[in-house]
């Protein structure tokens, strides 16, 4: 449910942006069409994670602002240059607080976040870390590569097709810490009667 709600603006924007046509909109206006949607699809998103769990997380926040921001931006300009490199900020943002946080703040932010759900020894917390570290630098510099030297439509393709890669990350980090948290398991007292 969580991925199709992630999921979901991202597809609402592909779909405006692919359907153009249809409402009359010329190729050269369609990401204006589109950057609208995406704006108020994740108004709606952020409004349902809201209504579900009372609460909106600091990444929530700063991914909402972003694309109000970026989208706005986009619009008022009648640039789309702003709307196709939002990610490659986001992303670059995302590595530096994160990178920041741990060498320099000495403190690892995926813990502090998540460390009340998961119980996992630092070494794994640090690894986790910098795998996030480089996802996130991978991520900004895809988008800022696809961005610059490609076509709009084929930003728009890697968009909806590069979708892949966060499920790649969430898969294998999940596969990665899962016997971490079996070892956890087991170690406590009474987990094995």
């Amino acid at each position: 449910m969580k991925i199709i709600l992630d999921f979901f603006p991202l597809l609402l924007f592909f779909g405006a942006y692919r359907l153009h046509a249809q409402f009359g909109i010329s190729k050269d206006e369609a990401m204006y069409f589109a950057t609208p949607v995406l704006m108020g699809a994740t108004c709606l998103q952020m409004s349902i994670i809201y209504y579900i769990d009372r609460k909106l997380t600091l990444m929530h926040k700063i991914t909402l602002g972003m694309i109000l921001v970026f989208g706005g931006i986009t619009l008022a300009l009648h640039d789309k240059r702003f709307i196709m490199w939002k990610p490659t900020v986001l992303y670059a943002g995302m590595a530096v607080a994160l990178a920041v946080s741990e060498w320099i703040m000495k403190r690892n932010v995926l813990k502090t976040m998540l460390g009340s759900q998961l119980e996992l020894p630092d070494k794994v917390w640090l690894r986790l870390n910098l795998a996030w570290i480089a996802y996130c630098v991978f991520m900004a510099l895809s988008n800022a590569y696809v961005a610059a030297y490609y076509s709009e439509d084929a930003w728009a393709n890697f968009k909806i097709w590069g979708y892949i890669f966060p499920l790649a990350f969430i898969i294998g980090q999940g596969l990665y810490i899962s016997p971490h948290l079996r070892n956890e398991a087991t170690s406590k007292p009474g987990a094995a009667e």
